[in-house]
């Protein structure tokens, strides 16, 4: 089954485009969790991660379709950080999530070629489903990645227009009338529609990057790549909402999937769920937070 197909499947299953990031910080985790660690102790860090996000995979798994664990919290805490992070995604694959490694790669050549065949696929080390990737070294550095990705029925999401205030640095420059996102969604969507031609289905292998916080980019990218999934941050924490996201899904309610990492997982020191729960109460907060999402995203999956 190709990426796609396999997304796709997988949204319909659980009838939602939540996504969830895993994305733990040491501060953030309940107390609970964390008494006798300290966050110099990288081995009792490593193993507070794997508990917390084994736990909050446990909640998530019957409501959500996938998963998005960042690797730079756990490539923080070292050796100790990176065996956590090996734990998670089996366990993730073992729950039936779809999972996508946020790494935002990038190299050239061979180091390409390593960082692909790393992350991307059953077959690798890290068996992602998905990896971010970033442009921003030109095509010759995204072509081994989209390369091993469809050699390994896996997936790429290319950053074209991110959530963040300083993206519009590079990304909104303009060169022969268009900008840099513009550029970078048009090759996307070209390398996109050569891979769902070929394999018959609506989506490519290669997908894009768009942040919710830049709802009528979004709207635009959407129609000007009709290949490629999208993967959507900026929600909730960020200051993405619903009718931001609205134009990223296809007439089926397909094409989009809508990450939120800090209003799930830390859910339980959300200033709107003050006084709700207890600190031993995490996993409820957890629960609380993805349903509260899911349902805002009800009638979107047809």
């Amino acid at each position: 089954m190709t990426f796609s197909a396999k997304l796709s499947a997988a949204v319909r299953a659980k009838k939602t485009p939540v996504l969830v990031g895993i994305d733990p910080r040491f501060k953030s985790i309940p107390e609970c969790l964390k008494t006798g660690v300290s966050e110099y102790d990288l081995k009792g860090v490593a193993n507070v991660y794997r508990t917390f996000s084994f736990r909050i995979l446990d909640v998530i798994a019957p409501h959500v379709a996938c998963v998005k664990p960042q690797l730079a919290f756990f490539e923080a805490v070292g050796p100790y950080g990176m065996l956590a992070l090996a734990d998670v995604i089996e366990y993730a694959r073992k729950l039936g999530l779809v999972v996508i490694l946020d790494g935002k790669r990038n190299d050239i050549g061979s180091t390409a070629e390593g960082y692909a065949a790393a992350y991307l696929g059953e077959s690798s080390a890290w068996k992602g489903d998905a990896l971010t990737v970033s442009p921003y070294l030109g095509e010759d550095s995204v072509l081994p990645f989209v390369n091993v990705a469809q050699q390994n029925d896996a997936g790429i999401f290319v950053l074209v227009k991110t959530s963040n205030p300083g993206g519009g640095m590079l990304q909104d420059l303009v060169a022969d009338g268009r900008t840099i996102f513009q550029h970078t969604a048009d090759w996307v969507e070209k390398t996109a529609a050569e891979f769902a031609r070929e394999k018959g289905e609506k989506y490519g292998a290669v997908g894009a990057v768009v942040g919710a916080t830049y709802p009528e980019q979004l709207a635009e990218l959407r129609k000007r790549m009709p290949h490629a999934w999208l993967l959507v941050p900026g929600f909730g924490a960020q200051g993405g909402t619903v009718q931001d996201v609205a134009h990223a899904f296809d007439e089926d309610g397909l094409g989009a999937i809508i990450n939120n990492s800090r209003g799930i997982i830390f859910a339980h020191a959300r200033k709107d769920y003050a006084g709700k729960f207890a600190d031993s109460d995490w996993e409820k907060a957890v629960e609380t937070a993805v349903l509260e999402m899911k349902a805002q995203f009800a009638d979107f999956i047809r």
